[in-house]
C-alpha cells in the first residue's frame, strides 16, 4: 500500500506559480501579459496552475512570495517575469538568489544563450535560477514574447529536473 501511494506523488502533475514583477502592471497602469503567457504555456505543457501574481518591483515582497510558494504551497516550479534588466528597480535576481538554498545556474545561461541567437540584448538580462527546499525558481525577462521563447527553450528539460528534484527521477547520465 505504501508503495502505491509514494507512486501516486511521483506521477501527479508538477505544480507551477507566475510571478510578474512590474509597478505598472501592480498598479494597474499596465495591462499584464507576460504572466498570462508564461501560466498558458505551463498548462498546456500539464503544469497545474497553483497561482499567478502580480508585485510591484519591491525586493522584499518578491522574497516573501517566493518563501512561501516553496516553503507552504510546496510549488514544484516557480516563473518570475520581469525585473532583471539593468534599471535600478531591477531586483529580481538579488530577490531571488537571497531565498535559494542551492543555485541552478545553468537553467538561466541556457536560456540567455539561446535568446543571443535571436537578440544581443540578450547579454543584459541578469535572469537567476535556483533551488528552494523541493522548488525551482526560474527568473524570466518581462517582455510576453521572451517569456514564451524562454520558457520554449527550456521546457522540455525542466521535466527531468523537477522529476529529480521531487526524487522520482534517477540522476543518471546520457548513455
Amino acid at each position: 500500500m505504501h508503495e502505491h501511494k509514494e507512486e501516486i506523488k511521483e506521477e501527479r502533475p508538477f505544480t507551477a506559480a507566475v510571478i510578474t514583477l512590474s509597478d505598472k502592471g501592480a498598479r494597474g497602469e499596465r495591462v499584464d501579459e507576460s504572466g498570462p503567457a508564461a501560466a498558458q504555456m505551463l498548462q498546456d505543457a500539464g503544469y497545474e496552475i497553483l497561482e499567478t501574481l502580480i508585485l510591484p518591483d519591491e525586493p522584499e515582497l518578491l522574497k516573501t512570495e517566493l518563501i512561501r510558494l516553496a516553503d507552504e504551497v510546496q510549488a514544484d516550479l516557480v516563473v518570475t517575469s520581469g525585473g532583471t534588466g539593468f534599471s535600478l528597480r531591477d531586483q529580481t535576481p538579488e530577490a531571488t538568489l537571497a531565498v535559494a538554498d542551492r543555485n541552478a545556474p545553468g537553467i538561466a545561461e541556457y536560456i540567455r544563450m539561446r535568446s543571443m541567437q535571436l537578440t544581443n540584448r540578450a547579454m543584459l538580462s541578469r535572469g537567476a535560477s535556483v533551488i528552494r527546499k523541493g522548488t525551482l525558481i526560474v527568473n524570466l525577462p518581462g517582455s510576453p514574447k521572451a517569456v514564451r521563447e524562454s520558457l520554449e527553450f527550456i521546457l522540455d528539460s525542466l521535466d527531468h529536473g523537477l522529476k529529480i528534484l521531487r526524487g522520482s527521477a534517477s540522476e543518471c547520465a546520457r548513455q
